[in-house]
């Protein structure tokens, strides 16, 4: 099934102000959208969580994500490693608004059966600052597709990034910029931690975003 995919430039009333000029990611002047763009006007838990994890660290997470789930707390991520996938098929069971952002141009994109019926219940939104030239994710990409995420995000958690990764870089600069970054409460997180991350069990951590939710709304 292939959906509509609409582009976004910047003189688009829905196009996300925090794109325009931040350092984390650079201006960006246009994105590609497929699903409901309103997504984009609620408050936004971005998602994160490397391809290798301790067993600990797994177990948590699904946790975490089932309490997103029965909170309907929105959620954006690229949900490309395996444990992202684990927790959006998770997610994808429930009711709340999802953000999917892909490491490769959507222009041409099928969507999954599974996402089929999100997209029209008009609770999934799917979204790359990709264009047509980058058909095929490749690592750079998904550098930058966290990046994307991370700006658009309101809340960041980051469920574990081992010393050194790509992902640590990315808290240790969201953390200079004096952004929230949560983390489970875990020995496996220690470093960050220490860098200045937030730990929260699952519940903890999704009774702060319920809190920051209601007094946004």
């Amino acid at each position: 099934m292939a959906a509509h995919v609409t582009l976004i430039e910047s003189a688009h009333p829905d196009f996300p102000a925090a794109l325009q000029d931040d350092a984390l990611l650079g201006p960006v002047s246009r994105v590609w959208a497929m699903g409901t763009l309103e997504i984009l006007h609620t408050r936004l838990l971005g998602f994160f969580c490397t391809t290798r994890c301790p067993g600990n660290v797994i177990l948590r997470t699904y946790d975490l994500a089932q309490a997103l789930r029965a909170a309907s707390i929105p959620v954006i991520g690229g949900f490309h490693t395996p444990m992202e996938k684990e927790c959006l098929d998770l997610l994808l069971r429930g009711t709340q608004p999802v953000v999917i952002c892909p490491a490769r141009s959507i222009e041409r994109m099928r969507l999954p059966v599974e996402w089929r019926r999100p997209v029209q219940e008009s609770r999934m939104l799917i979204l790359s600052p990709f264009g047509a030239q980058h058909r095929r994710g490749t690592a750079a990409l998904a550098e930058q597709r966290n990046r994307f995420v991370a700006t658009l995000a309101d809340d960041i958690f980051v469920a574990h990034a081992p010393c050194g990764s790509k992902t640590e870089q990315l808290c240790v600069e969201l953390l200079e910029q004096d952004r929230r970054v949560n983390t489970l409460k875990l020995a496996e997180n220690a470093h960050l931690i220490q860098r200045g991350a937030i730990s929260n069990t699952p519940s903890e951590l999704v009774h702060t975003l319920t809190l920051r939710q209601q007094r946004r709304s």
